[in-house]
């Protein structure tokens, strides 16, 4: 008998290495000198460098600077350790790495839906009156989907005299950059290869510099297959993404159906990320009832998915403990269809009866 082969639904967490990135690395292995050596070798390691350097900054359509890192959570990390800010602000449910590389912030509260509003950010803003300070909120959140309103809450980041950065693991390559100061990408959310992404920086001026490669703002040598893999793969074909809108409106009224509850329903959501509640259902048990039946999936962000705790983003949101405790999260791929779809569905009745 032929086994069933396994179904992949967690794409937010990692997506597979997609071809272009995989031929690049492969041919990158000719260029293994260092970068920033002065020689003949290093000059070609250094022009591949910067070429990929360029292709990121034309694709995304960035006219700023481009640090390379080692993926999104150093990018958030410089950003707010060593921007020239004087107070950091981060709303309540960002990933579990801004709340690490910034345990003094302030934080921005959201609505049960999830965004920050006009009015939380204004008001914690004029309460501190700093001087520069800080904002960072996520443009499409790692756990649900939710996309933050950034068009109306960057102004008045930018009417205090402030610097707005954005975390845009989940967006960068599926949606229009935002307007910010800063933003981090993650070149494994989008067909890269893992360890890899960049911090965006419109003005270098805004960070401190430490020595080191990178225009002398991250020591160490640069990876350059990784980084000629994660330029490759970030085209901006985006034409599955309205696909995948249709495929997670159709997920969405199946879980309604058979009883589930979506998280922020009315929310404006990335397509690619949904997270369910199975009442009654433990995350941790529905997990494993999936596995076994050849589904991968996650429960909150997959950084702290082997924590017992609740996932602070729902509790963010007014979720109580046991009902955040029942939610788990689906997230789709270019190549997720709607057999997909339905073979998950099943699925999710078979365990909820």
């Amino acid at each position: 008998m032929t086994a069933t082969k396994r179904l992949y639904l967690d794409h937010a967490a990692t997506t597979p290495v997609r071809p272009l990135a995989r031929k690049a690395i492969s041919e990158s292995w000719g260029l293994w000198a260092n970068p920033s050596s002065p020689h003949a070798e290093g000059r070609v390691a250094r022009a591949n460098l910067e070429r990929a350097r360029d292709q990121i900054r034309t694709i995304l359509g960035w006219s700023g600077d481009v640090i390379f890192t080692s993926g999104a959570t150093e990018a958030i990390a410089f950003a707010l350790t060593r921007s020239t800010a004087d107070a950091v602000f981060v709303s309540a449910t960002e990933h579990d790495a801004v709340h690490r590389a910034a345990p003094q912030a302030y934080f921005l509260p959201v609505e049960r839906d999830g965004r920050v509003s006009h009015d939380a950010l204004t008001g914690r803003l004029a309460a501190l009156a700093a001087k520069q300070p800080l904002v960072a909120i996520q443009a499409a959140n790692n756990e649900t989907g939710v996309l933050q309103p950034l068009d109306q809450l960057t102004p008045i980041v930018r009417a205090s005299g402030g610097l707005m950065f954005v975390d845009c693991a989940q967006s960068a390559g599926k949606l229009d950059l935002p307007d910010a100061d800063m933003i981090a990408i993650s070149g494994h959310k989008f067909g890269g290869p893992p360890g890899v992404g960049a911090l965006l920086v419109k003005n270098l001026a805004a960070l401190k510099a430490t020595g080191g490669q990178e225009r002398g703002y991250r020591a160490g040598t640069e990876n350059l297959p990784a980084i000629m893999g994660m330029a490759a793969v970030l085209d901006g074909n985006r034409g599955w993404l309205e696909r995948a809108a249709d495929l997670r409106a159709h997920l969405d009224g199946a879980v309604e159906a058979a009883g589930g509850k979506v998280v922020a329903r009315e929310a404006p959501r990335l397509a690619t990320i949904a997270s369910y509640q199975m009442a009654g259902v433990a995350a941790n048990t529905q997990l494993i009832q999936f596995d076994m039946a050849g589904i991968s999936v996650s429960a909150g962000s997959a950084c702290s998915s082997g924590s017992l705790r609740p996932s602070h983003v729902l509790s963010a949101m007014g979720w109580d403990e046991t009902a955040a405790s029942e939610v788990i999260r689906v997230s789709f791929g270019p190549d997720t269809t709607r057999a997909d779809v339905y073979r998950f569905i099943e699925a999710w009745k078979r365990i909820r009866k």
